[in-house]
């Protein structure tokens, strides 16, 4: 039997159930899931057609597969079961919209982009700050580079709008001399100022492609939005509201020092922004690693495993799925 079931492609215990069913029933059919079979009951072209007429009709454009046939009982016309008319709907694709009901929204794309140097894939967000009087607030826009961690720029204003966010971005690619040839992409939120014309227009002068997160969905912008939460729970962060709008982009500078010089990220090995941006990360990795080699060469016994790796990632991803391990059992 065991070769018999390898030969059709199915378990022993499939093979034992078709032996049941056709020597109790006294005939063969196949039972496997998406076999072909001949249905003595099977709709002719006729009566299909008739019943994709009766359920385009103009009163039955809103209606659901029960009340249609509901309706027509009572009419004293039958052209087939609930389950038939809700298949036939389904296959002909006259479910998802029906009338002049609200047309269900299809899910958004997960954004997936991927980064391998400096430049090619940027993420920019405006976060509140807060100022003297209560109910308003300061306007920080920040854009970083997501392979370095780098912040290329910051400003401070009182609004948000598209207008401010172009000419903010026009510096910024002048500066760091981001142009058509960089191929860059700007990652952001679905705010007012990221979807706005003006910077559509802008980012298109400079040849800058754009992605968007998905409404609702913080983690798709979550490198932007790591460095604000690093902002606001840094040691100086002001634990009162900011005298001016002045103050502000001083503390805003001396920060942006901080992050870019000083601070040593998990997600880049432990080294700065800086250091990873301008080609530095990988030398100070090979000391960590040689001074690591050394230590475990003068005591190999305190050494049970491989040392640690301070190897620098060579792709950054924006929502890449993670590799699925397997599980021995």
């Amino acid at each position: 039997m065991q070769a018999i079931a390898e030969l059709l492609g199915v378990c022993q215990r499939t093979l034992r159930r078709w032996r049941i069913h056709i020597s109790g029933k006294g005939f063969s059919v196949d039972q496997r899931k998406g076999a072909q079979r001949n249905v003595a009951h099977k709709l002719s072209i006729q009566e299909r057609q008739n019943i994709i007429n009766v359920i385009n009709e103009m009163r039955f454009a809103h209606l659901p597969p029960a009340q249609i046939v509901a309706i027509l009982a009572e009419e004293g016309n039958y052209i087939g079961s609930e389950m038939t008319i809700y298949r036939i709907m389904r296959e002909e694709g006259l479910l998802n919209h029906r009338g002049r009901a609200r047309q269900i929204r299809k899910k958004r794309e997960v954004p997936m982009l991927e980064a391998r140097g400096i430049k090619q894939v940027l993420a920019w967000d405006i976060t509140l700050l807060p100022s003297p009087i209560i109910g308003r607030y300061y306007y920080l826009y920040m854009v970083m580079d997501v392979w370095s961690r780098r912040i290329l720029g910051v400003e401070v204003h009182g609004e948000q709008c598209g207008k401010l966010a172009g000419e903010f971005f026009d510096r910024i690619c002048r500066d760091e001399k981001i142009n058509k040839e960089s191929a860059a992409v700007l990652h952001s939120d679905n705010g007012a100022p990221m979807r706005s014309f003006t910077l559509a227009a802008k980012m298109a002068e400079l040849g800058i492609s754009l992605s968007f997160s998905r409404p609702r969905v913080s983690n798709d912008n979550a490198f932007a939005e790591s460095i604000f939460r690093t902002l606001k729970y840094h040691h100086s962060y002001p634990h009162r509201r900011f005298r001016d709008i002045l103050s502000v982009r001083e503390w805003v500078d001396q920060f942006i020092a901080w992050y870019n010089t000083e601070h040593r990220h998990s997600g880049i090995k432990y080294v700065t922004p800086n250091q990873r941006h301008f080609g530095l990360a990988d030398n100070i990795c090979e000391i960590r690693r040689s001074t690591y080699e050394t230590a475990r060469t003068k005591h190999p016994k305190r050494w049970s495993r491989h040392i640690k790796s301070w190897q620098q990632p060579e792709i950054v991803k924006i929502n890449h799925p993670r590799p699925i391990k397997s599980i021995e059992g």
